[in-house]
């Protein structure tokens, strides 16, 4: 299960300040629970853990079997947002960081941007491939998602024909609307649903997140275990559930001191994309109405050869919050040599991962002496229980923090601002007034 640790903040915050904001986290604890908070229609993440029935996953694994038999070495997910990175962070995380496993289809991700370099070359890899397409999209206008899949889609159809083509693609979509609902019914595409009461960053447990690492030779079953061993300790409500420290920690660092960004930093690759993910869920969850902590990431040890020193001695605008795994899953140790050019031979014997260890216990000294304060969010290891453990934790606190800030969850109406721009600038039809308005600002 997560533990947080809040020994990192105990030099910056009086015990009596901090429970004051225990107590106001709890308060928005209860109106998290009490589902008649804001954006309480799109609660429905708080139950997929216990929700997802047995036969979903088996539908995820006869289409990877389906696809197996045809073939398939490589599936294209396209979307964008919450539809690619949480299936993006387990995939990487639990991926071997230079083999595929063998037999296993390989998962790549289009759709996230509109970088024509980065299609043409995906498109590359495609035509090397004997390849399969998970597209999702609520609507299928997105632009980034829906320009991709144009691109897929007349791919797949010239190559293996409208029909076998059909076969290679599935859509995860809304129940009954939406253009590609109605695309999907007309080419016999298979069909998932995008929960309406679920927001795209909390899908990750939908088949959104699910089917992608399916198809990536993943364990949904223990990640979803995870997620409700985990849902079942948030749900205990007191002042030592670990989401009711860590929110009522950041909102003190926030309010009280003026810390306005939360860096996410792990010492292990392996999160990187755990970082992304966080990224949006708390970006979008809090940054609206003025308010909000900006999120940022860093990848120890090797940011702190870079962006380290900005923390160690820049502005003292920022908090950091560890994200660890306590066990490594594998074992190198470090050797000794005769010469001893580099001066190592004090190391012989250790594990790297000691090392790394006690570079983040050097780190976290050096930074709370600068003025950093620092939580920590551990787990036991890198799986997929763990990861569904931590998705769930994420998610859970990130509900009581927004609460407690005093904004909306679950909507986000600053991101269609930059899209009614785009399309305007791309004379889409029904913008003609917008372009002339914006031409003459450029």
């Amino acid at each position: 299960m997560v533990k947080v640790d809040l020994g990192g903040c105990s030099s910056f915050v009086k015990e009596s300040v901090y429970k004051d904001y225990v107590g106001k986290a709890l308060a928005a604890f209860d109106v998290l629970e009490s589902e008649k908070g804001a954006g309480n229609d799109f609660l429905g993440w708080k139950t997929l853990p216990i929700d997802i029935p047995e036969s979903l996953v088996a539908e995820f694994e006869a289409i990877k079997a389906d696809w197996k038999a045809r073939g398939v070495n490589l599936a294209v997910v396209i979307g964008i947002g919450g539809s690619y990175l949480g299936a993006r962070c387990a995939i990487e995380a639990l991926s071997h960081q230079f083999v595929r496993l063998e037999g296993e289809i390989r998962v790549v991700f289009a759709g996230n941007n509109l970088s024509e370099d980065y299609l043409a070359e995906l498109m590359d890899l495609v035509e090397q491939s004997n390849a399969a397409c998970v597209v999702i999209s609520k609507s299928g206008t997105t632009t980034e998602p829906a320009v991709a899949f144009r691109i897929v889609k007349e791919y797949l159809e010239k190559k293996y024909g409208k029909k076998e083509a059909s076969e290679r693609t599935v859509a995860i979509t809304d129940a009954k609307k939406g253009a590609l609902k109605t695309l999907a019914t007309q080419e016999g595409y298979r069909t998932f649903v995008v929960p309406d009461n679920v927001g795209g960053r909390y899908s990750v447990l939908t088949p959104v997140g699910l089917l992608p690492i399916v198809l990536a030779g993943f364990d949904v079953r223990a990640m979803l275990k995870g997620a409700a061993d985990e849902r079942a300790e948030v749900l205990k409500k007191g002042e030592k559930n670990a989401a009711v420290e860590y929110a009522a920690m950041r909102n003190l660092l926030y309010s009280e001191l003026g810390k306005k960004v939360e860096v996410l930093v792990n010492y292990n690759p392996k999160f990187q994309y755990l970082g992304e993910w966080w990224k949006q869920l708390y970006g979008e969850s809090e940054g609206k109405d003025q308010k909000g902590i900006f999120p940022a990431s860093v990848n120890n040890t090797t940011d702190l050869h870079s962006v380290g020193q900005f923390i160690q001695e820049g502005d003292r605008v920022m908090f950091e919050t560890v994200v660890k795994a306590e066990k490594a899953q594998r074992s190198v140790v470090i050797g000794r040599d005769e010469q001893n050019l580099d001066q190592l031979n004090y190391l012989a014997g250790q594990h790297v991962e000691h090392c790394n260890a006690m570079a983040a216990l050097g780190t976290k000294l050096a930074h709370i002496d600068g003025g950093v304060p620092q939580l920590e969010v551990a787990v036991e290891k890198i799986d997929e229980y763990n990861l569904g453990a931590i998705f769930y934790f994420f998610e859970f606190a990130c509900g009581i923090s927004a609460y407690l800030l005093g904004v909306n969850p679950f909507n986000q109406p600053g991101v269609e601002a930059y899209k009614k721009n785009m399309f305007a600038l791309l004379r889409k039809p029904g913008y003609e007034a917008q372009t002339e308005e914006i031409l003459k600002r450029i």
